[in-house]
């Protein structure tokens, strides 16, 4: 394949657009117990001439994705002043979005899509508890309509706009050819078949999102979640490594773990369709967000993800065509894939991934509804460990909390 270029990203310091406070990123916590350690992959050696160099990398990457679902990826083609410009552009936003733009953009989860702003007070439209986490979602809406984006971040969009589209057709792009390797299927098989195109991030979206710290009645009644243990349903979550350490990793001891801050890094998850399409041997990453270490308590956590997804009208099923799966056949050991399998063995019709994905962002709850979160409910004990329990078109998921 070609050799990828770098990010060229559009000049900050164009005509027209407003100075920007420059980002600085908060300490690291001094805590050391309870991290996670994760795979790093250099995206860099995929353009080697040496194809031993290259089968090397692919057997990194089927290592670390069948362990965990989560790696780092470093010398992906951005650099950390680039970065850190888009961080600063998240900043701005939350600095600068007035509240007439919160509320005419006011997201709208019953219809399956964050799209838009995301309120500090739950994740429904309707306000709830305090959560101190605010959130922009760009989806196909935003990007083919600027009126849906906040007036104060309009002078910046050339470059948000390039950095998901360098994300998404140079950085995601890489990352599938890597894993149809793992499939031994060919290069492009992943990106043409299953991701979604037509926009900067396709069908899935790009989110800024400012974690605030919490009052001390949120997190009693949330226990000290942020957000619940889950899957993403997508192909790959790319997120961007911060010093704020809130992002947890369900480990194979079944105990949850902190991921420790790389700077630069990208954070890349494999989603629920890339754990069905290759029948099990991807694991979809169980994670979640919870307080920080208490050195890091009083600080805000600034996060830019970006989600991609698979094409809407596709049922996800193993691809048959693999030499891998064909070979060693399919692993049911864990996650969605296992129930699909249930559900295809039987003869029944699993659902579309844009079926699968908005009903559980119709369906999210929040955790501090203690009416939901409680055992009996959507919980439950197996093992001695407490579990969420949900489930959607005949889809039983079971996921820890």
């Amino acid at each position: 394949m070609t050799a990828a270029l770098p990010f060229n990203p559009p000049s900050p310091d164009a005509p027209g657009k407003p100075s920007v406070r420059t980002w600085i990123p908060p300490a690291a916590t001094q805590e050391k117990h309870n991290f996670a350690e994760l795979h790093s992959i250099d995206l860099s050696l995929l353009d080697s001439p040496d194809p031993k160099v290259q089968q090397a990398l692919v057997e990194k990457v089927k290592e670390a994705i069948r362990d965990d679902g989560f790696i780092f990826l470093e010398n992906y083609g951005i650099s950390l002043e680039q970065l850190h410009r888009q961080f600063s552009l998240a900043q701005y936003l939350y600095d600068n979005i007035t509240e007439e733009d919160k509320q005419r953009l006011l997201f709208d989860p019953d219809t399956g899509m964050w799209s838009g702003y995301k309120h500090p007070y739950g994740f429904k439209r309707q306000r709830g508890p305090a959560d101190g986490i605010e959130q922009f979602n760009w989806y196909p809406r935003e990007w083919n309509n600027y009126n849906y984006i906040p007036e104060c971040i309009l002078p910046f969009m050339d470059e948000i706009k390039a950095f998901c589209e360098y994300l998404t057709t140079s950085v995601n792009r890489r990352l599938l050819t890597l894993f149809s390797r793992v499939l031994e299927l060919e290069d492009d098989y992943l990106w043409k078949h299953v991701q979604s195109h037509g926009t900067p991030t396709g069908e899935g979206y790009f989110r800024h999102a400012l974690f605030r710290p919490v009052q001390k009645t949120t997190e009693a009644a949330s226990k000290g979640l942020r957000m619940h243990g889950h899957t993403d349903f997508g192909t790959t979550t790319q997120l961007f490594s911060v010093p704020i350490s809130c992002l947890q990793i369900w480990g194979r001891d079944e105990a949850w773990h902190y991921v420790p801050y790389k700077p630069g890094a990208l954070v890349i998850n494999i989603g629920e369709t890339l754990e069905i399409v290759s029948g099990g041997h991807f694991k979809a990453t169980r994670h979640r967000v919870y307080k920080p270490p208490a050195d890091q308590a009083h600080e805000e956590r600034l996060s830019l993800v970006l989600f991609n997804s698979s094409v809407g009208d596709l049922r996800m099923a193993p691809v048959a065509s693999s030499p891998l799966i064909q070979r060693e056949g399919c692993i049911e050991e864990q996650g969605v894939y296992k129930e699909f399998r249930r559900l295809m063995d039987a003869g029944v019709p699993v659902p579309t991934n844009k079926q699968w994905r908005e009903i559980q962002i119709a369906e999210a709850t929040d955790p501090t509804d203690t009416v939901r979160n409680r055992i009996g409910a959507d919980q439950v004990v197996l093992g001695g460990k407490l579990m969420q329990q949900r489930e959607y078109f005949g889809v039983k998921v079971l996921l820890p909390v």
